[in-house]
């Protein structure tokens, strides 16, 4: 079954829920690809998963043994939450969900391990999580989830997804841009001056580890008191130590060439554990060494760069989104990293950088919807463009029930 959409500008709801396992972004936006910019955000809130839901959530994703019965109630939970967060969402926006065409889910990712990070034996697959059979009956809308899968069975890395919206969003006939999303880990997208779908050096990948380790330390070093470095005041205090920072930038994904992905199967907590045992080898304050951890976003950012982006064309700004955007030291950190590129967030181009990635997933599910490949093969190295995620239409005759 594919849902029709009407003719003209599409009402939509992106679901996003990230690595840092800290919530839900919610964005209800309006897709009208004939006018620029094509995406007018309506409205966008970060839902905060309940306290218990975020411990399980921790606990299957650190790799800990958990049963069937408890993957199974995750995904439900995390349709719960999700049909909650669009429910809420256009209440507070006062949009009818009636006028909603359709929710364009992620969910959450539980375990991706793409070709190129298969060892002798190891199948490829990739598992997001959030059933979207329960944000359809919850919600009334159809759903598009479960982007990743179709892009990993023709041969790709299934990540990142988002470099479809940003060449809508961002690309421009004369400038040359990496767009860098900060979120639990960072990815960039490199849009040459004129970017079509096609060209070879559209391309986007993984740069490492951008909140995940800054905030998986803050957690470890306050004893569970503070989640994150808030504006990065924490790193603003201390010094870099050169010599952790050269030993922690000798991991061997920063060297491997594009296509390439990442998650918590690298830098998740073991990867955390090694730096903080490290740290405390060589005697750093809890200041530098969160000084030292938002180097290396930085210094991991540039040399992506410098590496895979510049020898395909101009780079002339840089622009940062995500939650990683909001901390003023890491952007010093890096403008300092990348001299004579202007780094800038998304809002200077009218794009809300938090929203970025919710809005991502509206359009992913508009291009299944309207028989468009979300991917670009440049990217993920997928053998061909395709469509991706899967359609879950609502019940026929559907009724508000308490979500």
């Amino acid at each position: 079954m594919m849902l029709e959409l009407t003719p003209g500008p599409q009402i939509a709801i992106g679901l996003m829920s990230g690595t840092s396992h800290d919530g839900i972004n919610a964005a209800l936006v309006e897709i009208d690809l004939e006018r620029r910019p094509p995406v007018t955000l309506i409205a966008f809130k970060s839902y905060g998963f309940e306290p218990r839901l975020r411990r399980r959530l921790l606990a299957a994703s650190s790799g800990a043994a958990i049963g069937a019965g408890e993957l199974s109630a995750l995904n439900f939970s995390l349709g719960r939450a999700l049909a909650q967060a669009a429910v809420a969402l256009a209440r507070e926006a006062g949009m009818p969900l009636e006028r909603v065409a359709f929710i364009g889910s992620h969910g959450h990712t539980f375990f991706h391990l793409p070709p190129r990070r298969t060892r002798r034996g190891q199948i490829p697959s990739t598992l997001q999580m959030g059933e979207s059979a329960v944000i359809a009956a919850l919600t009334g809308r159809p759903v598009v989830d479960d982007f990743r899968p179709m892009d990993i069975a023709l041969g790709g890395e299934g990540a990142p997804l988002a470099p479809l919206a940003h060449r809508l969003l961002f690309g421009d006939p004369k400038l040359g841009r990496v767009v860098e999303n900060l979120g639990g880990i960072g990815n960039a997208t490199y849009l040459p001056p004129g970017a079509q779908p096609g060209d070879p050096r559209l391309v986007a990948f993984d740069t490492g580890p951008a909140n995940m380790l800054i905030d998986g330390l803050m957690v470890r070093l306050s004893g569970g008191r503070a989640q994150m470095d808030r504006d990065g005041r924490m790193a603003a205090r201390g010094h870099i130590h050169a010599r952790l920072l050269k030993e922690l930038l000798r991991h061997r994904f920063f060297a491997r060439r594009p296509p390439k992905s990442t998650g918590r199967e690298e830098f998740g907590a073991p990867f955390v554990d090694r730096v903080l045992r490290r740290a405390r080898a060589l005697r750093l304050s809890a200041a530098d060494t969160i000084a030292t951890a938002t180097a290396l976003t930085a210094h991991s950012i540039a040399q992506a760069c410098r590496h895979f982006v510049m020898p395909l064309g101009p780079v002339d700004q840089v622009i940062v989104t995500g939650g990683g955007a909001r901390n003023p030291t890491l952007v010093a950190m890096l403008e300092e990293q990348l001299p004579g590129i202007p780094v800038m967030r998304a809002e200077a181009l009218g794009v809300d950088s938090e929203a970025l990635e919710a809005i991502a997933f509206a359009l992913l599910g508009y291009a299944l919807l309207s028989g468009q490949p979300g991917n670009f093969p440049s990217v993920t190295g997928a053998r061909v463009p395709a469509l991706l995620g899967k359609l879950t239409p609502p019940p026929s005759e559907w009724r508000p029930s308490p979500a």
